[in-house]
């Protein structure tokens, strides 16, 4: 079995008693389940769930089988879900109803335009999971081959420099790190409380929820975060321990007008993705009493650096337990203090395999995913001030982060440049008072170019996120 599931047995021999049993019963009787639908040791399993409690009972179930736990964002457009099927391909996949299935159909058939080729896979079966309106459908499979990583847990993704999607491979080594830095951080235990409304596919959800809850015993409240005031009377209620999320998701706990403060609550509040704007620190802090702490983190990475003290938000604080951080060169060499460059980081929790691997060129360490000697080179760029605090300033590519979701600018402008009469696109990312984040793209015209019909291009060609909110026309 996996560690998911010995951290749940684990949890359930100190406690008989806790709901962590009731947990237990459920995950043996879907094992029981998937294993009569031939899902096997090693297998991975791709879970197109959002925040739904199946998606822990599924993971854990998959745990227990000593399969591979693949979580994927329901939304992922056809294109997206292309290439993510070909980075890390799948023996199952669990959905929820679609019009088609997401494997079966022709590559590319949810995109507008293009050819129609031959559907890409020929599903063996496909199996309804008792008690829901999940589908689980298996398909023919070749365990892909993993450099540096012998015992995947699971494989979660982001995307990679020119916008395609990358798998970062967890195994024991990632996952215990990630949980030993976030349990000595926060002090997490069996009575800790932890709110997870990033979404379980997402890496700060997968580990600001699941792992800080799970291995801990501690209790997990899942939400969907679409109502912030439904989030800060949970924060109140439930007395919260830990609870991450982004600078907009804080933003708008902020104009919740009826909340009541936290002060006095030892709940930490983490924001993580993007720079905390001062105006959110303020209004939060002003509305809840609380600080909210700046956090560095990464689907690479794991929890890497925080602010714990909450007193410098333009920062995001020093290395958490088990972290290095330094500043270096593209060469790996060490800059001094107050010197802008290459973040790289290293820990137990840094992933070391991704898919489709990419091999060192000219000694070149690749942005993302090359290390040398257990140094991540991350790609993002920062320095350490005199405190010894890390400020974020800029990335080493043109990969920028739209709420949680990373997106390359280089994407965007070639979808723009492929009109007839759009010269050259420039893209560039502006971020606003509110916490949010807005893609705005300058074009150079080659003839007569209308707003609106550049924004219905990349509509029909780009995930909904990726899509421009502002297009400039330069003279």
């Amino acid at each position: 079995m996996s560690l998911l599931f010995e951290w749940l047995e684990n949890t359930v021999q100190r406690r008989p008693a806790s709901a962590g049993s009731g947990l237990l019963h459920r995950v043996d009787r879907r094992a029981q389940e998937l294993t009569s639908m031939g899902i096997r040791d090693g297998d991975w399993v791709g879970l197109m769930l959002g925040n739904d409690p199946e998606f822990v009972v599924l993971a854990l179930a998959l745990s227990k089988l000593d399969a591979v736990v693949v979580p994927i964002d329901p939304t992922t457009s056809g294109r997206d879900l292309d290439m993510t099927l070909d980075a890390a391909p799948l023996r199952a996949l669990v959905t929820r109803p679609y019009a088609m299935d997401p494997l079966t159909a022709p590559a590319g058939a949810l995109r507008v335009e293009g050819q129609a080729p031959a559907a890409r896979a020929v599903a063996e079966s496909r199996h309804r999971i008792s008690g829901t309106l999940l589908t689980c459908t298996l398909y023919p499979w070749t365990r892909p081959h993993l450099h540096d990583c012998d015992d995947p847990i699971a494989v979660l993704f982001t995307m990679d420099a020119g916008g395609d999607p990358k798998a970062v491979v967890r195994g024991r080594t990632q996952m215990k790190g990630i949980v030993a830095s976030l349990g000595t951080t926060f002090g997490l235990s069996e009575g800790s409380r932890v709110l997870c409304a990033a979404p379980l596919f997402d890496c700060q959800g997968f580990d600001f929820g699941f792992l800080a809850a799970l291995p801990h015993g501690a209790s997990l409240y899942l939400d969907d975060g679409s109502a912030g005031a439904r989030v800060a009377k949970t924060l109140l209620d439930q007395a919260i321990d830990l609870y991450a999320a982004t600078p907009r998701e804080f933003a708008a706990l902020a104009r919740v007008t009826n909340a009541k403060s936290l002060q006095g609550q030892r709940t930490r509040l983490v924001c993580s993705g993007v720079a905390l704007p001062p105006a959110v620190a303020q209004a939060f802090h002003k509305r809840f009493g609380l600080s909210v702490l700046s956090c560095y983190h990464s689907c690479e990475t794991g929890p890497a650096a925080i602010d714990l003290g909450g007193l410098t938000p333009k920062s995001v604080g020093q290395p958490m337990a088990g972290i290095e951080i330094r500043i270096a060169s593209s060469e790996a060499e060490p800059l001094a203090n107050g010197t802008v460059g290459p973040i790289w980081v290293r820990g137990d929790s840094v992933a070391t395999s991704f898919l489709p691997r990419m091999p060192v060129r000219n000694g070149v360490v690749a942005v993302g995913r090359g290390l040398r000697d257990g140094w991540l080179r991350t790609g993002d760029l920062g320095y350490f001030d005199q405190a010894g605090c890390l400020h974020l300033s800029d990335r080493e590519d043109d990969i920028v982060k739209v709420d949680r979701r990373r997106v390359a600018l280089g994407e965007i402008e070639s979808c723009l440049e492929g009109l007839t009469n759009v010269k050259a696109a420039q893209a560039r990312v502006e971020y606003d008072d509110s916490g949010s984040t807005l893609i705005v793209v300058e074009v150079t015209p080659d003839g007569r170019c209308r707003q609106s019909t550049m924004l219905d291009h990349c509509a029909k060609r780009l995930a909904p996120y990726k899509v421009p909110r502002r297009i400039e026309i330069a003279e």
